[in-house]
């Protein structure tokens, strides 16, 4: 029984038979710190604030073990610890917790990726650069450390012999001896194993040459446009049962440049997709499919029926069809897929799938033990899978998930289970497992991807009427709107072939959290409501588009706590060229922020990374001078008066930085309020990817961004700072 009197003993002089009774007086207030800890409150939920969306984790290519018993994905490192990515392993029964199979080390910037299961089960391959090459591994899951193959090939190219090779040889280099040529190592680009476990395809770019080098660090690096000799080739090599290489790397004579290859369920032909090199897709489509028999690697046989427009395909279970993805025939933006079936001697004509299907289907197909075609499908603002038959005339018929969003769909080879990623909105992402196809989702454990007590937000879907058509949108209330009229922020997708799907979004979370409702149309010309509806917009961006989102604007504030005097636009790509549209056609909103926008069809046409996919849209533009003009933003930028905010990547080869800064120039002259941020070392992708808080390996330029367009938003809005609920 402890005594509870009181001691003082003068500061940092506490005696040794004191301490006893300090322990007891401490023992006697444990109850009261108990029941003060049991009555706190908990941590309530909140909305990501900008630095929480530099702490998220992406989960991604789940993987089911030949024997069904274990699933490996990959798992993204947020942007705040440099965005690598690891492989991880969980057993399917949920029993034991993930485990962290692979891990980096400083130099590697990308991490380990593009995992597959050995035919056995017993190993993991996968790339990752060490070193100076992205290179090969092969993990032993019996034990042992993941060991890269040793990949070496005689260089095709050493444009450091060419004739008019530049520095011009010395005169004392013409006596000597030539170097002999030497294998060098290449850096994996991509690879496949065959069910056999006997063969491997990989694909990889030309080296560069020791005399290369030279050449480059002597500055001798002038670049012939669209005259690239370095190409991406394919190369075949036969495993032993150990995983090792049964002699050196064998040559297949495809043209190149290779894209992807799978094998045949027997393991003897090989289906390779290539695209012609040096630009050539900028003419118009360049891709090609070839069948590669594994005996006789030097002669491949070019499937003439399936178009240029081919972007990937695997073989039926059976080995008799091929199912491939392509361009539509219909009339529809690059980039309308539909799904092919063809013999696989490539006989024959190919066979439309799901014809004039109201949704977008994509490639990444699988089946189950019958043998029936599954598909991945976005249909409006839900993803999900459908089934296919190749008999009759039946309509692809979408699978029951639980979900709002269900991507990654894979089985195994023995399709003895189903992996697939939960990534609805309103509730956090989730790695799903079930035995059948159809039953209902156990969540298997994965480490944590948010931070903790991260608040996740629903949408309500709308609809409203834009001229002839129907029109969705999702519509993010924030809880102000419960009590009172709330600022709305209009937000407007890529593309303009792209779609807003209920997914799980942290950043629209974070917009929300600063008390804005957000509208998220899918006006005529997007992706997901098919052929008819994505090709409204053709010859008419800013126009038929334009007006469906004003329509969802109107529908919005009718029906919702909506402050018509409070509201911004904003968007990035063909968003961002929306949004620059508006900026000359009304002064209905108080801010517009346009990120990584096309101002004028002339110089993006000519300094894009492609034009084909523009083409479609309008024609050439020195052919169709008005139409070009007509759909340019910049033809409106003398009515504009709104104030403006441009975000831009300093390296985007998609929209170039000469958008952007066309744009500025042009406000800036015209006396609108407009700001313009560039970002250095940035692509399009990357910078979106950063912004909306995915994984970057930029540390602080979608930090950046955020709290630009936050403050932009704030002032424009007459919104004070927040802190969200």
């Amino acid at each position: 029984m402890c005594s509870h009197s009181a001691v003082y003993a003068g500061p940092m002089q506490i005696s040794s038979r004191l301490l006893p009774r300090i322990a007891c007086a401490a023992l006697a207030l444990l109850p009261l710190f108990v029941a003060a800890a049991q009555t706190a409150p908990a941590p309530q939920p909140h909305f990501p604030t900008t630095d929480d969306l530099r702490h998220i984790k992406v989960i991604s290519a789940p993987l089911l073990s030949p024997s069904g018993q274990q699933a490996l994905f990959t798992v993204t490192d947020p942007t705040a610890d440099g965005g690598k990515s690891h492989l991880w392993l969980v057993p399917v029964s949920g029993s034991e917790s993930a485990r962290q199979l692979t891990f980096s080390p400083p130099d590697d910037k990308r991490g380990e990726h593009s995992a597959q299961w050995s035919p056995d089960g017993s190993a993991i391959f996968f790339l990752a650069k060490r070193s100076q090459h992205t290179q090969l591994f092969r993990l032993d899951l019996r034990g042992g450390e993941a060991a890269p193959y040793d990949l070496k090939i005689l260089p095709p190219i050493d444009e450091s012999r060419d004739k008019n090779a530049i520095p011009p040889p010395s005169a004392d280099s013409k006596t000597e001896k030539p170097q002999p040529v030497e294998s060098l190592p290449i850096d994996v680009s991509g690879f496949t194993v065959s069910s056999s476990g006997k063969w491997l395809a990989l694909w990889a770019r030309d080296p560069q040459t020791l005399g290369e080098k030279k050449q480059k660090d002597a500055k001798a690096d002038a670049t012939w446009v669209d005259h690239e000799q370095h190409l991406t080739r394919l190369y075949l090599a036969a495993l032993k049962p150990d995983g090792s290489l049964s002699g050196s790397l064998q040559p297949v004579t495809v043209t190149p440049n290779v894209q992807h290859a799978v094998w045949s369920p027997a393991s003897d032909h090989l289906l390779v997709f290539t695209e012609a090199p040096n630009n050539a897709s900028d003419l118009g489509p360049a891709g090609a499919a070839w069948l590669v028999d594994a005996a006789a690697p030097g002669d491949p046989a070019k499937l003439d029926a399936i178009p240029a427009t081919v972007r990937g395909g695997v073989f039926t279970p059976d080995g008799s069809r091929i199912i491939f993805a392509a361009q539509t025939p219909d009339d529809a933006p690059p980039g309308y897929d539909e799904l092919f079936a063809l013999s696989a001697s490539g006989s024959g004509s190919p066979v439309r799938l799901a014809p004039h299907f109201n949704g977008q289907l994509s490639a990444a197909v699988t089946f189950t033990p019958d043998g029936t075609l599954i598909a991945p499908a976005a249909i409006g603002t839900r993803v999900t899978a459908v089934r296919i038959v190749f008999e009759g005339h039946a309509a692809p018929a979408p699978i029951h998930f639980n979900a709002t969003a269900v991507t990654a769909l894979t089985t195994n080879r023995n399709r003895s289970g189903w992996l697939w990623l939960d990534e609805s909105g309103g509730r956090p992402v989730k790695l799903c497992y079930a035995q059948h196809l159809g039953q209902p989702c156990t969540a298997l454990p994965t480490p944590a991807l948010t931070p903790a007590n991260i608040r996740h937000l629903a949408p309500q879907l709308v609809r409203w009427q834009s001229d002839h058509l129907t029109i969705e949108g999702l519509l993010y209330l924030p809880p102000q709107a419960a009590s009172a009229k709330v600022p709305l922020v209009v937000d407007v997708h890529g593309g303009p072939f792209g779609a807003f799907e209920d997914r799980n979004d942290p950043f629209v979370a974070f917009l929300v959290g600063h008390g804005w409702a957000v509208l998220r149309p899918n006006p005529r010309g997007s992706s997901n409501y098919g052929v008819s509806f994505a090709a409204a917009n053709k010859n008419d961006l800013g126009g038929g588009d334009y007006r469906d989102i004003m329509a969802g604007v109107d529908y919005a504030l009718a029906h919702f706590p909506l402050d018509p005097d409070r509201m911004a636009l904003m968007g990035y790509s063909y968003g961002g060229e929306m949004a620059a549209f508006v900026e000359g056609k009304t002064d209905r909103f108080k801010a517009i922020i346009s990120a990584a926008p096309v101002i004028d069809q002339f110089s993006e046409y000519g300094t894009e990374s492609g034009s084909w996919y523009d083409r479609w849209y309008f024609g050439q533009p020195w052919l169709r001078m008005q139409d070009a003009w007509r759909q340019s933003p910049l033809s409106g930028a003398a009515h504009a008066k709104t104030p403006f905010l441009l975000l831009q990547g300093e390296s985007d080869t998609t929209d170039p930085l000469g958008q952007s800064q066309e744009m500025y120039r042009a406000l800036r002259q015209q006396g609108v309020p407009v700001q313009l941020v560039t970002y250095p070392r940035e692509d399009h992708g990357p910078l979106a990817m950063g912004i909306f808080g995915r994984p970057s390996p930029e540390p602080w330029h979608g930090y950046d961004a955020r709290l630009r367009i936050v403050q932009f938003l704030q002032k424009a809005l007459n919104s004070a700072p927040q802190h969200a609920p």
